[in-house]
């Protein structure tokens, strides 16, 4: 499609192009005919824009059914419409991909379709500006996030995603057969990124991880996006910094990349200052008890009491400090009591979006908590000889970059914000 060459899009449409032949390609979301002329609006992935047709044009306007994709070519006018500048008198239409109707979903979004549906029917969902939407912001919110952690020292990494031994002890691990061998799909890649800390020092990954967990909510995929960072000589005080940075960042910078965006949820907007909330796990159960919810020291947090504080701490916040029972192996005890461990979680409300901690590096401690634990320490022998190595002190943490988008966009469902979500009953498209 030669025309290609010169092709432009929507939103570079101006009054700098009137008197100027372009082509925009894109797919017809109206058309109205008013006898002599018809108005094509057309969308394309920056915006819409309006083409003028008479004649000749006109008549094969009306043949082409809403939501194919064509290219127009014409000259560029000014427009008596209100809400645009400029429009393009067409003088050649190219049918490109006809759209056959009836349609399975209305791209448009004026014709409500279930979630299920529309997922179904993904590729044609995204059409949707509100759709789309989520993810221009999704990719926005990628790189700046890469471009953050670039100007901190990290190196973006890549480890496998088909393991030999379980990451966490075997719990919730997709098994597959590899080889006449049994693997599994990766669920984190933190032995990996505690090994790299040995040469590369700071390193980061983003990239799909799997849960084999039986669970159907708005916050769970069986295949979710995370980003994995660890740094040595750093402690979980530092990475919460890091983090605290991290998100306020990428939230300022969005906030200005989509200043007119109806579904951006600036944390600012939610009363969430530069400084987030930093709350130990006793002074949670403090609050709670306050309040008649009587939780034993040791016992996890509960989706309703989590709520609870989620309703005194707008906004982001942590929560430092977890009983080390509750806690992977990895993660180091407090020097002075061992029942707590050097770790944290960033909450919003029930929601968790972070965990980390500071990592414990000594190779006897690290091999006496497996075994404590119930794990075999022979089955992380790759993983414990490194600690032989000059392992250096090291802490980290993984962000449900999927969970993020839920709070950045307002989303209420996880599935809004990933294109092809997998679940416990999703696998297809």
């Amino acid at each position: 499609m030669h025309q290609n060459s010169s092709k432009i899009f929507a939103s570079w449409l101006n009054e700098e192009y009137i008197g100027k032949s372009v082509n925009l390609a894109g797919w017809i979301v109206d058309f109205t005919d008013i006898g002599r002329i018809g108005f094509v609006k057309m969308n394309d992935i920056t915006g819409t824009a309006q083409g003028v047709a008479t004649g000749s044009v006109l008549l094969r306007l009306k043949e082409i059914p809403r939501q194919s994709s064509v290219m127009i070519s014409g000259t560029v006018c000014k427009s008596k419409a209100k809400n645009l500048a400029v429009e393009i008198e067409i003088e050649e239409i190219t049918v490109l991909g006809p759209a056959v109707h009836p349609l399975p979903i209305d791209p448009t979004g004026r014709v409500e379709s279930s979630l299920d549906k529309r997922l179904d029917c993904r590729a044609l969902d995204v059409r949707n500006e509100q759709v789309s939407n989520i993810f221009k912001i999704r990719s926005e919110a990628l790189e700046l996030i890469r471009s953050f952690l670039r100007t901190k020292m990290f190196i973006e990494v890549q480890t496998p995603k088909i393991i030999g031994s379980a990451t966490e002890g075997g719990a919730n691990l997709f098994s597959l057969e590899y080889f006449k061998q049994m693997a599994y799909l990766a669920q984190s890649p933190q032995l990996y990124k505690e090994q790299l800390t040995l040469g590369l020092e700071r390193v980061f990954e983003i990239g799909p991880y799997f849960r084999a967990e039986p669970s159907h909510t708005v916050r769970h995929l069986s295949e979710f996006t995370s980003i994995d960072l660890e740094a040595a000589f750093l402690d979980y005080h530092d990475i919460m910094d890091l983090i605290e940075e991290l998100i306020c960042s990428v939230f300022d910078k969005l906030s200005k990349k989509f200043p007119t965006n109806t579904i951006l949820n600036g944390i600012s907007n939610q009363g969430q200052s530069r400084k987030i909330p930093r709350l130990t796990y006793a002074e949670c159960l403090q609050e709670l008890n306050d309040r008649g919810e009587h939780i034993k020291f040791g016992d996890d947090l509960s989706d309703a009491s989590l709520r609870i504080l989620g309703k005194l701490h707008k906004g982001l916040f942590f929560i430092k400090d977890w009983p080390t029972r509750l806690k992977p192996f990895y993660i180091m005890e407090q020097d002075e009591n061992a029942e707590l461990s050097k770790s944290f979680d960033l909450q919003f409300g029930y929601l968790e979006l972070v965990s980390g901690g500071s990592r414990e590096h000594n190779a006897k401690k690290l091999r006496d908590k497996l075994i404590s634990q119930g794990h075999n320490p022979e089955s992380f022998s790759y993983h414990l000889r490194s600690f032989d190595w000059g392992m250096p002190p090291h802490a980290g943490c993984g962000i449900g970059f999927d969970r993020l988008m839920m709070i950045i966009t307002s989303s209420d469902n996880i599935r809004e914000v990933v294109l092809f979500p997998r679940d416990t009953t999703r696998l297809n498209p």
